[in-house]
């Protein structure tokens, strides 16, 4: 029996065990349940928390600003439709006169309708024209008149390549305004770090009996000053980001953008004289002064051409009496009195002005080049004079003062003076780095190009 009794709590132990191990498999698949659950959400939920990410915000080099601004700038777009409306006038200029048709009934016997049954009254006594005629012009008018027109499109390409090259200066101008007050945001910024960091050493020099709680006021009055700087770089950035956008066009640029690049100094190495040589080639207005004399020039041939009176020539078919015969028919003005002496005249003389306003042009291009030239070498000399030694000086004069404050060994005033000199020798410099990327854009401007020697 003994035997007997320990095989039956052997199999009551191994029944246990095994009713036992029921609940612990039901709670490990509800877990794997719960786990695949979750994981399925995060699967669905990632497209969504992913389309809820912020883009980035879109970067724009110098380049990429002045080639949206040539193909979207709309007041560029105005000035481009001359060219597609000269070319119409080309096509119209080409046309040739249109031929005139006539036609006449006579002796129809409107007031003796019984005429009308009589046989044969229609070809025996009624009478019918049929005509057509085409006017001759003389002096070559539609090729002088296409020659004048051809001008004029080429001097309204020159003229919208002047307005592009005006635009790209524009945009570089406004441009380096964004890197400038990002520049200026920057130095204001880290103005503002490292002053917080001297009102907590001052804070805890306070706490020490190192310092006078009217010394640690006027330092953390200070603080507003930084403050202030920061609140207006940004507003500088903002607006001058906005300009840029209306320059290059809305549709270009989403409202978030921002820029790529730095104040940079680029030096010039090419003479004056290369300079004006390279304006002369490259000028569009230039160009299109020295076009505008060419088409001139093509008026007064014009004028010459419409002075010459044209051949009227028609064919007339007639029936009467039974009879088809033919008439040519000639006409033309005898040039007495109008031999268009007053257009003559007055392109003449438009021929003279144009050549007046090339010269003008001519000398425009000289003095801008003159100017621009001499407006970059003034800043780079005012930027050679910060790079010879002041900028560093005046870091090296901040951070002494700084340290020797912090130290107890300098006073109050002469660390708040040495930090102003430094915030001022460093704007400073950064508008003078402005003002000379400002002047080497004028620089491209008065050439026409921006590839300089």
């Amino acid at each position: 029996m003994e035997p007997t009794g320990v095989r039956l709590a052997t199999g009551n132990i191994a029944n246990h065990s095994v009713s036992m191990s029921v609940p612990i498999v039901r709670r490990q698949k509800k877990k794997i349940r719960r786990a695949g659950f979750w994981r399925l959400g995060l699967l669905l939920c990632a497209p969504v928390m992913y389309a809820q990410q912020p883009a980035p915000a879109a970067r724009i080099s110098l380049d990429q600003a002045i080639g949206m601004a040539l193909q979207h700038n709309h007041a560029l777009e105005a000035s481009r439709s001359t060219i597609l409306q000269n070319q119409a006038l080309e096509i119209t200029a080409n046309l040739r006169p249109n031929p005139t048709l006539s036609w006449d009934s006579q002796f129809i016997p409107l007031f003796d309708l019984p005429q009308f049954a009589t046989p044969g009254y229609f070809n025996n006594s009624a009478q019918f024209d049929l005509g057509i005629g085409y006017t001759l012009e003389r002096g070559q008018k539609r090729q002088n008149r296409v020659q004048a027109a051809r001008d004029q499109t080429t001097v309204s390409r020159s003229q919208v390549m002047d307005n592009q090259r005006t635009l790209a200066f524009n945009v570089s101008q406004q441009f380096v305004g964004v890197l400038l007050a990002q520049s200026t945001l920057e130095l204001a910024q880290e103005d503002l770090t490292s002053y917080q960091k001297t009102i907590d050493i001052s804070v805890a020099r306070t706490q020490a009996g190192d310092m006078s709680e009217g010394d640690l006021l006027k330092i953390k009055l200070q603080l507003l000053q930084f403050q202030t700087d920061v609140s207006s770089a940004k507003l500088a950035k903002i607006q001058a980001l906005a300009a840029l956008r209306q320059q290059v066009g809305f549709e270009s640029v989403p409202e978030n953008y921002d820029v790529i690049g730095t104040l940079d100094y680029q030096p010039v190495h090419g003479g004056i004289d290369d300079i004006k040589a390279l304006a002369i080639r490259s000028r569009p207005d230039l160009a299109a002064a020295q076009q505008s004399v060419i088409a001139a020039r093509s008026q007064v041939s014009l004028a010459k051409a419409n002075g010459k009176r044209d051949l009227g020539l028609s064919f007339n078919y007639t029936h009467v009496g039974a009879v088809n015969s033919a008439a040519m028919f000639f006409n033309m003005e005898i040039p007495i009195f109008d031999r268009n002496q007053g257009e003559i005249a007055r392109t003449q003389a438009v021929v003279r002005q144009t050549d007046e306003l090339l010269r003008e042009e001519s000398e425009q291009v000289m003095s801008d080049v003159v100017n621009a030239y001499e407006g970059l070498h003034t800043n780079d000399e005012i930027i050679g004079l910060y790079r010879s030694g002041y900028l560093e000086q005046t870091t090296q004069s901040r951070d002494i003062s700084e340290y020797a404050y912090q130290r107890g060994a300098a006073s109050l005033l002469d660390f708040l003076d040495a930090e102003r000199s430094y915030r001022a020798n460093q704007l400073a410099y950064r508008q003078a780095l402005a003002a000379y990327m400002v002047s080497l854009e004028q620089v491209r401007e008065a050439v026409g190009t921006r590839n300089l020697p």
